[in-house]
């Protein structure tokens, strides 16, 4: 024995690499092992860094949307007066904050450097002789149009534009006076009305323009001036037409009429609105009377329209500062002034209220010396600052909204107000909230970012998109989810090994497809045919299970020798005709259904009951997007199920449980963290699925989960809106908030779904 001993294990000895080389393959491994373990936390933490950058740069650009509203003087001159002084009647910026203008009691307008107060020029109204004024009015303050009412009765228009020229490549602002309505001054009413008002309105409306004015009386007056330009001599032809007022039966404290000249709105001394029904010029109508100071024995004490004259803001002696729009009544089909909302009331009774030129935000001052800065829309008061130790007197602010001229009762000196408010929209109630926009019945979740109308208020709710997300997201997987999944179950269990090759890269396959095709499709083609054949949905969705079951309930009672020439694992196979067969049928009998059910048109009978229906809707996008989604869910799903330990379905077999009750008790419970993995990430690719909902949904943002009306959502609204605004704007931003949102809560979406996942997993792990 001793002697074989050594002959034998030499050979062995031979089949073992050297030590070196064993050295060399030990190293190898560790380099090996090495770089896959930090190559893969490498790869992790890029992942995670990657995401971190997203939610950085998303932050980055919403931020602005966070800064606080601030408003400080910075600066303050005087204006050299007339040669005899006189009180201001109105003060104005130019859109490049280089000029400003004051125009006093005297007809003087005083032209001079907004920055430093240096007078640039002086112009003088035309004024009648021997006659001063005694009122003043003014349009929008976009319109830059005035008009001053003098001592004999007669009005003056006045317009004022700033001419650019460049000379040397510098800019120079040049104001200009001209006037809309000829050079000589008007008079309302006829001779025998001409008397001093004491408040005066001016409007370059839809139709031409508006002078009215009202007296100590009760009297208004007012006319309606149509202009036309001969192409031939160049001259201008003024229309008149003359409106027939009621009298008030109270001094007329202040005039207004919106720009669409329908509505005068006539305030008395003693706070009490006259609302006028303009639209008729020779029969004006009363439509009724409203007291717009709720508090007892405080009065109107200054009333401005915002830029668009939709929406009426009123102060009061009380400090008490409200909005009011036209509100029509279902009923009387008829728009009664309502107000809509307070703001933050002031300490002091209103002196002045200033709208802004583009936006729906306005500056107030008060008896105090305090101006506040208001926004209509979001319904917030964003800033108080004290400004003077006297009475607010007169303020101007510029069309770009960052410079105020702010004049007080105690002198002369102009105070500049530097104010930075670029996004005064996005309050938390004006992006998640309802609501009250101007011209809506109710306060609403609506987005609307633009509009052909320069006066357009922006609605940026983010609720209408949020559901529309969720919405298309939920019909996508409602059809989605139940195919994936049981299609997911029976290829990894009961379908042969030969099929399920050529069955499972198909499906797959089926994800290689661009949404944009299956957009298009569902848009140009799918939409059409489904409206023109929507018994189908109903026909198909009973005709089609029962079917299926019937045949399923028929191949069981067939002879044991005809199904056992079936091999195990392609009766799915046979099902592909009974299936063609039963949505051929469904087709077929469409036409006869709408018309022996529906009157003929299923589409105008769920319109009679009360449901819209819009071509391109829910079902389509649910349709569409789910075909989409399957692939995700059934690859997932199927290969956590393919992947069950054979030895547990073998021992559920062997202790006498059938297929079914295997797949039930042992398979779904052990695959449950897959298939839930894959529905979530399904719901996520869902979520933010962004061609088929685009040219599918309508793109319709409202707040609503019919299945026959559209939607629009986050990922949507980013693609169409995202490429046509302005960078830096309010809407900008606010697309990059929506951007965030999706973000954040696919992120938390996703979280939720591994926190769940790894909790079933621990839970099944013993079996």
């Amino acid at each position: 024995m001793s002697a074989i001993a050594p002959h034998s294990a030499a050979p062995r000895q031979s089949l073992l690499p050297s030590e070196e080389k064993r050295e060399k393959l030990r190293r190898t491994r560790k380099f090996r092992d090495g770089l896959s373990r930090y190559g893969v936390g490498t790869g992790g933490l890029g992942v995670i860094f990657a995401l971190a950058l997203i939610f950085m740069y998303l932050f980055y650009e919403t931020f602005p949307l966070l800064k606080p509203v601030t408003a400080e003087v910075v600066g303050s001159y005087s204006v050299a007066g007339d040669e005899v002084p006189s009180p201001t009647l109105h003060l104005t910026v130019d859109r490049f904050e280089e000029v400003g203008g004051r125009f006093s009691e005297s007809g003087v307008i005083t032209f001079f450097d907004a920055r430093t107060g240096r007078i640039l020029s002086r112009q003088q109204v035309p004024m009648p002789e021997g006659a001063t004024v005694t009122s003043f009015g003014r349009s929008e303050s976009r319109k830059s149009l005035f008009a001053y009412g003098f001592s004999d009765g007669s009005i003056m228009p006045v317009k004022v534009d700033y001419q650019l020229t460049y000379p040397e490549g510098r800019r120079v602002i040049t104001p200009q006076l001209s006037f809309p309505l000829g050079e000589s001054p008007l008079n309302l009413g006829g001779d025998e009305t001409a008397r001093q008002f004491a408040a005066i309105e001016i409007v370059d409306g839809r139709g031409g323009y508006v002078v009215a004015a009202g007296t100590a009386e009760g009297d208004i007056a007012m006319a309606l001036f149509s202009t036309s330009t001969s192409m031939l001599t160049g001259t201008v032809e003024i229309r008149r037409q003359d409106f027939n007022l009621p009298n008030l039966g109270a001094p007329v404290r202040r005039l207004l009429v919106n720009e669409s000249l329908r509505d005068l709105f006539a305030i008395d001394t003693s706070g009490v609105l006259h609302h006028f029904d303009i639209v008729d010029r020779n029969n004006p109508r009363l439509v009724g009377k409203v007291d717009l100071i709720d508090a007892s024995g405080a009065t109107v004490t200054a009333a401005e329209f915002l830029v668009g004259s939709r929406s009426l803001i009123v102060g009061g002696s009380d400090g008490s500062v409200s909005q009011w729009i036209l509100v029509r009544d279902e009923a009387s089909n008829a728009q009664n002034l309502t107000k809509i909302r307070s703001f933050r009331p002031h300490a002091a009774a209103i002196t002045f209220i200033e709208p802004e030129h583009s936006r729906k935000g306005f500056l107030v001052g008060d008896a105090s010396g305090t101006v506040g800065v208001h926004y209509a829309t979001s319904s917030v008061t964003l800033k108080f600052i004290d400004v003077a130790d006297a009475p607010i007197n007169r303020m101007a602010v510029s069309p770009i909204n960052r410079l105020a001229l702010v004049e007080s009762t105690a002198g002369d000196a102009l105070m500049m107000l530097a104010i930075d408010n670029p996004h005064p929209q996005t309050s938390m109630s004006g992006l998640w909230g309802k609501v009250w926009y101007e011209g809506r019945d109710a306060p609403a979740y609506i987005w609307q970012s633009s509009s052909a109308d320069d006066a357009f208020e922006s609605k940026l709710s983010l609720v209408p998109l949020s559901i529309g997300t969720l919405k298309a997201a939920l019909f996508a997987m409602l059809l989605a989810t139940p195919l994936a999944i049981m299609g997911a179950i029976y290829a990894a269990y009961f379908m042969s090994a030969p099929m399920r090759k050529i069955v499972k890269p198909s499906i797959e396959l089926m994800e290689a497809l661009p949404t944009v095709i299956l957009g298009f499709l569902a848009g140009i083609w799918l939409a059409p045919y489904i409206e023109n054949n929507l018994p189908i949905l109903v026909i198909g969705a009973v005709l089609i299970p029962t079917g299926i079951l019937a045949w399923g309930y028929l191949w069981s009672r067939l002879p044991a020798a005809f199904r056992n020439s079936v091999s195990a694992g392609w009766e799915a196979a046979i099902l592909i005709p009974v299936v063609l067969l039963l949505g051929w049928v469904s087709v077929s009998l469409s036409p006869w259904a709408e018309v022996t059910f529906f009157n003929g048109s299923m589409r105008q009978w769920l319109t009679d009951i009360g449901i819209p229906y819009d071509q391109r809707n829910a079902l389509i996008v649910g349709l569409a997007m789910g075909f989409a989604v399957i692939p995700t869910i059934f690859s997932i799903a199927e290969d956590a199920v393919f992947n069950v330990p054979r030895h547990l379905t073998q021992g559920s077999l062997a202790l006498g449980a059938t297929p079914w009750q295997t797949v039930m008790g042992v398979v779904l419970l052990t695959a449950s963290p897959g298939i839930f993995s894959a529905v979530m990430i399904g719901f996520g690719r869902a979520v933010g699925e962004t061609m088929i909902v685009l040219m599918a949904s309508g793109n319709s943002p409202i707040v609503d989960f019919s299945i026959f009306q559209g939607m629009r959502t986050l990922a949507a609204n980013i693609a169409v809106e995202l490429p046509e605004t302005a960078v830096g704007s309010t809407h900008f931003r606010v697309l990059f908030l929506s951007a965030l949102v999706l973000l954040a809560f696919t992120f938390v979406l996703n979280t939720a779904a591994e926190v769940v996942r790894q909790r079933l997993r621990k839970r099944y792990a013993s079996l």
